[in-house]
């Protein structure tokens, strides 16, 4: 009668550690990959002293990265951006091994230092995996399996590290930035998976109006 009683308790505890097995399995396979990442480098590129609508640069992992800027008429005027225009963004040559940020950020005032800060903020529904990618003030472009539900965007051929992204321009401040004052760009930069990681930057500089 005893040992009969004692089987459902010994399931339920087999049950619990397989659980917590599959639950560690998970937790390794999302952090791993964050803290083991190495830096490939820097992305070798030299900000235009011009305010231009396409730059491009041959980064440290030999991969040469284009950002263009377009809105409805070609290539985008970015000396007089106003806050609220829609202008998509569009990459090549990018790692899609690292997921980016695109926002409009402060261009960093040490070459090799990561843009920042940012305007935009989270990508709205980020958090929850329910992104509106209809005004987007900042995006998140990954093809991470871990993370790319949250995303706003995925890269469109892996291969190539092609991506497109159409961003709303934010107010010209908030985020303790102000690019009225200080020197902005619409910039990519490697996501939290790999943070420290600065091959992906590129910087298009921007003015508000």
């Amino acid at each position: 009668m005893s040992s009969t009683r004692v089987r459902p308790s010994r399931i339920v505890l087999v049950a619990l550690l397989i659980v917590a097995a599959l639950v560690l399995v998970a937790v390794v396979a999302v952090t791993a990959p964050i803290l083991l990442h190495r830096s490939a480098g820097g992305s070798g590129q030299e900000i235009p002293a011009d305010i231009v609508p396409e730059t491009s640069a041959r980064g440290a992992d030999g991969r040469v990265r284009t950002l263009s800027a377009f809105d409805e008429n070609g290539p985008a005027r970015l000396d007089a951006v106003k806050p609220g225009e829609t202008i998509r963004i569009e990459g090549s040559g990018f790692d899609a091994g690292i997921g980016i940020y695109v926002a409009v950020c402060a261009i960093p005032e040490v070459t090799g230092e990561k843009p920042g800060p940012c305007l935009g903020g989270i990508p709205e529904g980020a958090e929850t995996g329910d992104v509106d990618d209809s005004q987007l003030t900042s995006a998140w472009v990954t093809n991470d399996w871990a993370w790319r539900n949250f995303a706003t965007h995925r890269y469109a051929d892996a291969t190539a590290g092609d991506f497109s992204v159409t961003l709303t321009m934010p107010e010209a401040s908030g985020e303790g930035l102000d690019c009225r004052e200080t020197r902005c760009a619409i910039a990519t930069r490697a996501d939290h998976t790999a943070a420290a990681d600065r091959v992906q930057d590129l910087l298009l500089p921007i003015a508000y109006e």
